[in-house]
């Protein structure tokens, strides 16, 4: 005897990472914790803790030279960005003003910026940042910049994600290296 449960399909993903994400913003509970909140494809939140001293150095470092060295968008830190595995927190971005206005809703993405930075600690794993790089591109990234642990940054565009460029193609002025 088969038996089927009576459960909801998520047919939109974004809209989905949406409501979860509104509640889990509205969460006293989760407001009270002094962590990092993402959610995973199911809704559930994901906690980390803050950045460390240097993870949030080369974050600034980066958001200054990207506000320097780009026009017509904003550069963000810890931006909230609907992906197919749930609301991602980017470390650093620009994204352009014709493209916020298409993204924005309310206080989240559903379009990535055109850039996206992760700043890579030293906890996090080759899978785990080759998997955000992939959802930060699904999810319509032009490029993917990672910043290693030296401050070293190494860039990826859409057209071959996972063979590395010489530099950046939107911001060709940007250093290869930060924080030094």
């Amino acid at each position: 005897m088969e038996t089927t449960l009576d459960l909801p399909v998520v047919k939109d993903q974004h809209a989905f990472n949406l409501k979860r994400w509104a509640e889990a913003c509205a969460d006293p509970v989760l407001a009270s914790y002094e962590f990092r909140v993402e959610t995973d494809r199911y809704g559930h939140p994901i906690m980390m803790p803050p950045p460390g001293f240097d993870h949030s150095a080369h974050q600034s470092e980066i958001a200054i030279q990207l506000h320097a060295l780009m026009r017509g968008g904003k550069v963000l830190a810890e931006c909230p960005v609907s992906t197919a595995d749930g609301v991602k927190g980017v470390d650093v971005v620009w994204i352009s003003t014709g493209r916020i206005t298409k993204a924005r809703r309310k206080n989240v993405l559903v379009q990535a910026p055109e850039i996206c930075v992760e700043v890579i600690s030293p906890g996090n794993t080759h899978d785990e940042i080759t998997g955000k790089k992939q959802l930060y591109f699904e999810a319509g990234a032009e490029e993917v910049w990672l910043c290693d642990v030296k401050g070293r940054m190494t860039f990826f565009s859409k057209a071959n994600r996972t063979q590395a460029v010489e530099r950046s193609i939107l911001c060709p002025a940007f250093p290869v290296v930060v924080g030094n």
